[in-house]
């Protein structure tokens, strides 16, 4: 058996590039290779700042022999007059077979030739020749660039290749313009710690051999170097480390021999808000933060780096390092203590000069907005007075903190700071949680917010983004989306329903789009396309995050069904429990049971005119048509429903509804299929109407839970 070794060198490579182009290649090569009937019994993908490595064990020195067969031209086309034609001799001359060797089938569009062809299996150095260059031109990501005088493009130049077949080099060659890049057995060590070429004898010993040379390849194995080294700092100062897994991820691949080094800075930079020193030390310097323990523990005044040099260099390296964060922290407490100098309120005019967007003017007119919506949300929640005095503070310095020197440095702490400020202005508890917490979620397994403030303000502050963007026709497209609307529609759903808060969207949407048109008169109302990209991202968390199955999600949102839509949007809440109420009956059995005639009826109600609110069959019945007893026992269930079905719009109990349906059931499928059924579509007009209407008002009753007709099972 064989083993391939493709390693790419390169200069040091972006660290999000590494991880996404071995997930690229774990997918790629396995797939790659069984196109080509090539096996393996291990495929390994490793990654540093400098390489990109493949290491195949197992390979056959060839492909197995195999057949194929092959379709050539109709016989129509392959004879004439029982002779064959060029266009028959073509093809065979194609597949290098003789004429002997056709045969004519029967299809079902004719007799057509065909051919067993055997193919010789190819050398496996041969294929691996021709997918090499493919598998690393087939990369993609951001920040790919060209080098030199040629057209690759890369995320950083490429300096070296090896490729080996067990100890023997596969000769492959890169060619970027003016310079060839031919395969070797040749790799590079760590750039400080063994700054030389190294010899790869075999392709089995490549793991052993960089190892010598001080390189890590493997991203997994470096991971739990880090791990482990950093606790193991953090123990020497009687801490423990905080270990993001964002910046773990991206530390692994920003070194190759990874050293832990702990720093230190002055503990008066303790006096700060620990969200400004952690930001400073994740997100500016990739540093992990030490506390003195793991539940809510005071941060220390030191840090841990991961370095990739000389682990003997260790304190020279953590005091280059000391006076970085000792500079930036430097920086954010001035900015702190200029920005404590003013009332969070009096950075207010500053957000005038603030471009939210160019048609839709500044910051300061987006708050203006925000506060208006959130008092049309108060209204709705029946907030008291000191509620909604609190609401209308907080929609108003919401956004202050944006114009301060500490968010301008750091923007990272928008929301944070706000928090901090709003404190140290003396604002209320509430009101600085809910500048914060209008934030939350930030994305995708994000904290909710726990204050009514900052719940309200945040849907707020979303619903003003989302109507006015599309109200400009600035809609997502694929994966385009600038200004984060899928994420801040999905916020609002979530807060909501995380929150249970009883809002009608559609009220508020509807009267957004009011005010837009007022605004930008030359402008189409977005309500239409807004209610319709909150159906898809309402259909999309039903059906990803809450896993209600697809029929489901359709018999309480419809598909195009405006009036599902409206009244799904007048209460998402609502529209999420009848969704899960779905799906919890078809796990226990209960709409089995009722599913065939009310699906039934659902389905031929459609054929009728019958409004979709009425519920009330002596409105809409006439006895007197009653051909057979089916048809009268049909309708005094109806009678029997009206009161529950009313009981149950109010008190939202789907299980009283389900009851009673179950309890009519039997009497809808005497009236369809026992010995008293009927013909729905009578030649009589009038009695055709007439069973219509029962329909439509069964149809009506369950409608309350949701569509019937929609549903493809019980």
């Amino acid at each position: 058996m064989t083993t391939y070794l493709w390693e790419i060198g390169t200069e040091e490579l972006p660290a999000d590039f590494v991880a996404d182009a071995i997930d690229q290649w774990k997918a790629l090569i396995p797939r790659s290779l069984a196109e080509h009937f090539l096996t393996s019994e291990k495929i390994e993908v490793y990654g540093t700042p400098r390489r990109l490595a493949i290491l195949i064990s197992g390979l056959p020195e060839k492909q197995a022999d195999r057949e194929e067969e092959i379709k050539g031209p109709s016989a129509n086309q392959a004879y004439k007059e029982g002779k064959p034609t060029p266009a028959l001799e073509g093809f065979a001359k194609k597949q290098g077979i003789s004429l002997e060797d056709i045969e004519v089938r029967d299809t079902p569009k004719g007799e057509f030739i065909f051919v067993q062809k055997k193919i010789q299996g190819k050398t496996t150095s041969e294929i691996l020749q021709k997918l090499s260059p493919h598998w690393l031109t087939s990369l993609e990501g951001r920040r790919f660039m060209r080098w030199g005088d040629g057209d690759l493009r890369f995320p950083r130049p490429i300096r070296w290749l090896v490729a080996l077949l067990n100890g023997d080099i596969l000769p492959l060659k890169l060619v970027n313009g003016s310079t060839t890049i031919n395969s070797d057995r040749l790799s590079s060590g760590h750039r400080v710690l063994h700054p030389n070429f190294i010899s790869i004898d075999n392709a089995q010993d490549y793991l052993n051999t960089l190892s010598k040379a001080k390189i890590e390849v493997d991203p997994q194995q470096r991971e739990n170097l880090i791990k482990e080294q950093i606790q193991a700092v953090a123990e020497t100062v009687k801490g423990v480390a905080v270990i993001s897994s964002e910046l773990l991820a991206e530390v692994v691949n920003l070194v190759e021999y990874p050293t832990a080094v702990l720093g230190k800075f002055s503990d008066e930079f303790l006096s700060l808000p620990e969200e400004v020193i952690t930001t400073v030390m994740v997100k500016h310097q990739r540093y992990f933060p030490i506390k003195e323990s793991a539940e809510k523990g005071k941060l220390l005044p030191y840090f841990i780096t991961i370095a990739n040099g000389d682990p003997a260099k260790s304190q020279i390296i953590a005091q280059g390092n000391g006076r970085v964060i000792r500079a930036r922290l430097a920086d954010a407490q001035f900015f702190y203590k200029a920005d404590c100098d003013d009332h969070l309120d009096s950075y207010l005019p500053q957000l005038e000069n603030v471009t939210f967007q160019e048609k839709l003017g500044s910051m300061r007119d987006k708050v203006d907005r925000i506060m208006e919506i959130a008092q049309q949300i108060s209204d709705q929640l029946k907030l008291s007075q000191k509620q909604r005095t609190l609401m209308e503070s907080t929609a108003m310095l919401c956004k202050a903190d944006l114009v301060t020197q500490m968010v301008y440095e750091f923007p990272e702490l928008q929301g944070v700071m706000g928090e901090k400020y709003a404190l140290a202005s003396g604002e209320s508890p509430e009101v600085a949680k809910g500048i914060f917490e209008h934030y939350l979620p930030r994305g995708a397994g994000d904290k909710m917010p726990q204050s009514l403030t900052g719940q309200v303000v945040g849907i707020a502050d979303r619903l003003d983004t989302l109507v006015n963007i599309f109200g400009l026709g600035l809609i997502p497209t694929g994966s385009a989306d600038p200004f984060a609307l899928r994420r801040a529609t999905n916020g609002v759903i979530n807060i909501i329903w995380s929150s249970k808060l009883k809002i009608n969207l559609l009220e508020i949407l509807e009267a957004i789009a009011k005010e837009f048109i007022v605004a930008h008169p030359k402008q189409e109302s977005p309500l239409k396309l807004v209610k319709e990209f909150f159906a898809e991202r309402l259909r999309t968390l039903l059906k990803e995050d809450l896993k209600i199955d697809y029929d489901l999600v359709n018999a309480v949102l419809g598909e195009g069904d405006q009036w599902a839509l409206d009244r799904g949007l007048k209460d998402v809440l609502d529209l999420r429990d009848r969704a899960k109420f779905l799906q919890q009956i078809r796990q226990d059995g209960q709409l089995k049971e009722i599913y065939e005639t009310v699906n039934r009826s659902a389905r031929l109600a459609v054929k009728g005119d019958l409004d979709r609110q009425q519920l009330e069959p002596t409105k809409m019945i006439k006895s007197e048509l009653f051909q057979k007893s089916s048809e009268k026992g049909f309708y005094e269930g109806l009678l029997t429903l009206v009161s529950l079905t009313k009981n149950v719009q109010k008190e939202r109990d789907y299980q009283k509804l389900v009851n009673g349906l179950k309890t009519i059931a039997p009497k809808v499928a005497e009236f369809f299929d026992g010995e008293n059924s009927v013909l729905v579509m009578d030649e009589n007009p009038h009695i055709q109407k007439n069973r219509l209407n029962l329909l439509g008002l069964l149809r009506n009753h369950a409608l309350i839970l949701g569509d019937f007709g929609a549903i493809v099972k019980g």
